[in-house]
């Protein structure tokens, strides 16, 4: 399941998570097109994408954890390339430290860190996309 936070043009923000997973009678490869399939789609119904910060995760539960990253990282960066929307990778660390003061904050302490911001993420992985979009679009960078 991949987490999402984008804000809009008025200024608001909207999020969720999303699921990719292929079904019982399709290839590997189709997440990868569903996910290139959302992100032109996301593109359109949002007037354009100016830049994707992604969550750049360095530690994987496992072999297919780690090849399923690495296909959902080269169709975003591909996809970013062909429409020439700048891309950022940011390590968990820095997004726990933004949201709650401690780079190691665990799933609970992320909740309710956005939550004291006003937000009702459905579960860590809202919170997680919220607490990045909050620290890519902070005027200090999220380095104050």
């Amino acid at each position: 399941m991949q987490q999402w936070a984008l804000r809009l043009r008025d200024g608001g923000i909207t999020s969720g998570t999303m699921t990719f997973r292929p079904t019982r009678f399709e290839g590997g490869g189709m997440r990868f097109l569903r996910f290139r399939g959302w992100l032109a789609e996301l593109a359109t119904l949002s007037g354009g994408v100016a830049r994707i910060v992604f969550e750049e995760v360095r530690a994987h539960a496992g072999t297919d954890a780690a090849h399923i990253y690495g296909g959902f990282l080269g169709t975003l960066t591909a996809w970013c390339e062909e429409h020439n929307v700048p891309y950022e990778g940011v390590p968990v660390g820095t997004i726990k430290r933004y949201a709650t003061g401690k780079g190691n904050a665990d799933k609970a302490k992320m909740v309710a860190a956005i939550q004291a911001r006003g937000f009702a993420p459905a579960d860590d992985n809202e919170a997680d996309a919220i607490a990045l979009l909050l620290w890519a679009t902070d005027p200090t960078g999220g380095r104050a």
